[in-house]
This record gives C-alpha cells, sequence and structure tokens, in this order.
C-alpha cells in the first residue's frame, strides 16, 4: 500500500551519559525512547497534542508491534536525528518507519505500529489525526 504522507519529523537529540551503558555506548532502550518521542513530535508537528486527544475522547496510543535494526551504535555526545513518517493508516493502527541517524547515516531503523484504544480497548483513529497525514 503506498504511503498516505510524504511528512517525515526530524527530531534532533543528544546521546548523554545517562542512556549509555557501561561501555559509553547508547543503551538499546534509549533507542525506544528517542523513537517515542519522535512520535509524539511527529503528531505536534500536524498540531495534535496527544494529551488532548486523551481529555477531548479518552484515546490513546500505545505500540502493538515494533521491529527493530541495530546496524550501529552511537557514543555519548553524539548528535542524532529521529525519523518518522506514517506509512500506512488502517481503523484502529498506524504504520510507522522510524530511524535514529548520525548525519546520513543510519544507526537503528524501526517498523512500529501503534494502535488508537480508549478504555483499553482497540478505538477507531480519531477523524483530525486521519485528515493531519492523509495524502
Amino acid at each position: 500500500m503506498p504511503p498516505e504522507t510524504s511528512a517525515v519529523n526530524r527530531l534532533p537529540v543528544r546521546v548523554y551519559f545517562e542512556d549509555t551503558d557501561w561501555s559509553g555506548y547508547c543503551y538499546h532502550g534509549s533507542y525506544v525512547r528517542f523513537m517515542e518521542r519522535g512520535r509524539t513530535e511527529l503528531l505536534r508537528m500536524a498540531g495534535i497534542h496527544q494529551s488532548d486527544l486523551h481529555g477531548e475522547g479518552g484515546v490513546s496510543f500505545v505500540v502493538r508491534r515494533m521491529s527493530l535494526d541495530f546496524m550501529k551504535p552511537a557514543r555519548m555526545d553524539d548528535e542524532l536525528t529521529v525519523t518518522t513518517e506514517v506509512k500506512e493508516m488502517r481503523g484502529a493502527t498506524m504504520i510507522l518507519a522510524q530511524a535514529v541517524l548520525r548525519g546520513e547515516e543510519i544507526l537503528v531503523a524501526a517498523a512500529v505500529t501503534v494502535g488508537a484504544i480508549r478504555e483499553g480497548r482497540a478505538a477507531r483513529i480519531p477523524e483530525r489525526v486521519r485528515a493531519a497525514f492523509a495524502g
């Protein structure tokens, strides 16, 4: 299925001491946190705040599936960029492509499926989110 949007959010992040393991390399869980921020900023870029979605209709997004490919490590003090792009939107789920880059070099690539939920159950993605990422 073709992408529904070409909007890519680019979030700059820096690797701090707290993001590393004992060797000074970025801990694998830190990349997941960076990507969570990237998904939030993708929505913000479209003028959508997760707190508003939750407050207005009780809708939240949760990660259903995440596939990560760790290609190269980042180190303390590296300046990175997290890219996030909607690849597909379904009834209650979105499939996103994310990457963590150092310059133009991809360090980590991820395919992420997020689902919309309301009161712990699957919910249709709100229309304003759909409209923001429609092609």
